[in-house]
């Protein structure tokens, strides 16, 4: 499981059916590979949830996102299992399949809510429009296999 953690001022994630925001927070790119586990999906949400990247009064990294009433916009992103180490399009077959990583993914977002951030998502398979405003900026990936960070 991969997750590209963004610090946002704000994000939007939007299409023909929804349109979702959030202010303060993080914006999650989320890729599960063929390979991801519940045990990876815990491991990451915790992770996550206690991630100090806020400024503290003295501008250090210091306070996790419920410190500073953040919330979270979650977006589905199989490309991050991209290979490129062949031609010149990428190949997905380490993605896990959608009818998989459809579970998968509202797991990882409920694990995330269990910590009481408020969670918003784009829709799973579809494409979107994301706007992130990128505060920082600050970007930390989050990369774990068998629930152990790698």
């Amino acid at each position: 499981m991969k997750v590209v953690v963004q610090r946002v001022k704000h994000a939007s994630v939007s299409n023909d059916s929804i349109h979702n925001e959030i202010q303060q927070g993080y914006c999650l790119l989320v890729g599960l590979g063929k390979d991801s586990t519940q045990a990876d999906i815990d491991m990451i949400a915790k992770k996550i949830a206690n991630a100090r990247l806020f400024e503290d009064e003295n501008g250090k990294l210091n306070l996790n996102i419920q410190q500073v009433e953040g919330e979270i916009l979650s977006i589905s992103q199989f490309t991050l299992y991209a290979d490129v180490k062949k031609g010149n399009r990428p190949g997905f077959s380490n993605a896990m399949p959608p009818d998989e990583a459809t579970e998968m993914y509202q797991k990882f977002n409920q694990a995330l809510e269990s910590y009481g951030i408020t969670v918003m998502t784009g829709e799973f398979g579809t494409d979107m429009l994301v706007d992130i405003a990128n505060d920082g900026p600050v970007t930390v990936i989050y990369e774990s296999q068998d629930g152990k960070i790698l």
